[in-house]
């Protein structure tokens, strides 16, 4: 089985529409896709509607958190949607994001960069708005070269000169709202240092003694020396260790699948998981 538990959709920051990318992780060759969109449940119903047969869709998101003055990511499985005060959150984070991005939009001009409001709605659609397109309209402004490069310290890395933050969960609190939903709590990418400061392994101990399911390891922002400390450090603490693609289709160049989890892994996931539960495709037909 290949199976990739990060992707983005047009719901966040990616730029596959939930039905493009559950079809695209198909002709990928992946057996299993989580749609992980950050802090919105939005993609769900489009994404397990167009699901082919042959692919099972994992609902999830990704939850943005802060703990010591550092941000970070949680990734969030198969927990239920309609858990009240969950929703409550997500909704919180989400309504920040637009006075968040304006103010980055603004540092922006500031330092002499011609990038407008408009341009950033444009890119994000009816996405939920973030750093990944105030990227974007670095890149068409010819700025940076990549999206990537935009997550500096120069730019709009945590801290960086344009940055700006946003409301954001307490990660301890994140655990227990997800778990209290039935979800299955796993942390994203946590040694990406590309990305700006991140936290010291004793936080993620603390993590994992709150109840923290697992580590995502096999990233694209993992070197190998940062992924074999992760996976000692996950034998340490009894946590899962999961791989993934963090797929945001073209706006970065990852590939569907080019980091995947281990089936025995992703069967633990689901064991633990009572909020919601694995979605097989039905080709669009109509589920009995």
């Amino acid at each position: 089985m290949r199976i990739d538990l990060h992707t983005h959709s047009t719901a966040s920051d990616g730029t596959d529409t939930p039905a493009e990318l559950v079809r695209h992780a198909a002709a990928a060759g992946l057996d299993v896709v989580a749609l992980t969109d950050h802090d919105t449940v939005g993609g769900h119903a489009e994404a397990i509607a167009a699901t082919p047969e042959g692919l099972t869709l994992v609902t999830g998101a990704e939850l943005s958190c802060r703990v010591d003055g550092v941000g970070l990511h949680m990734l969030a499985y198969l927990f239920d949607p309609a858990e009240p005060e969950l929703a409550r959150e997500r909704e919180l984070v989400r309504d920040d994001r637009v006075p968040r991005a304006r103010i980055m939009v603004a540092k922006l001009q500031e330092l002499g960069v011609p990038v407008t409001w408009e341009q950033v709605a444009r890119i994000a659609g009816d996405g939920s708005v973030g750093r990944p397109h105030i990227a974007t309209a670095l890149v068409e402004l010819g700025v940076v070269e990549t999206v990537s490069d935009a997550f500096t310290p120069q730019w709009l890395a945590n801290g960086g000169r344009a940055y700006a933050e946003k409301h954001e969960l307490d990660p301890f609190e994140a655990i227990r709202l997800v778990k209290a939903a039935g979800g299955v709590t796993v942390f994203a990418h946590p040694l990406a240092v590309k990305r700006g400061q991140v936290v010291p392994e004793s936080a993620m101990a603390e993590l994992a003694s709150a109840g923290l399911d697992g580590i995502e390891v096999d990233h694209m922002d993992h070197d190998a020396p940062a992924r074999a400390r992760l996976r000692g450090l996950a034998a340490e603490l009894g946590l899962l260790t999961t791989g993934s693609s963090d797929y945001h289709g073209s706006r970065k160049t990852c590939r569907l699948g080019e980091y995947t989890t281990d089936p025995e892994i992703y069967g633990e996931i689901t064991r633990r998981a009572t909020g919601a539960f694995p979605v097989p495709g039905t080709g669009g037909r109509p589920r009995p």
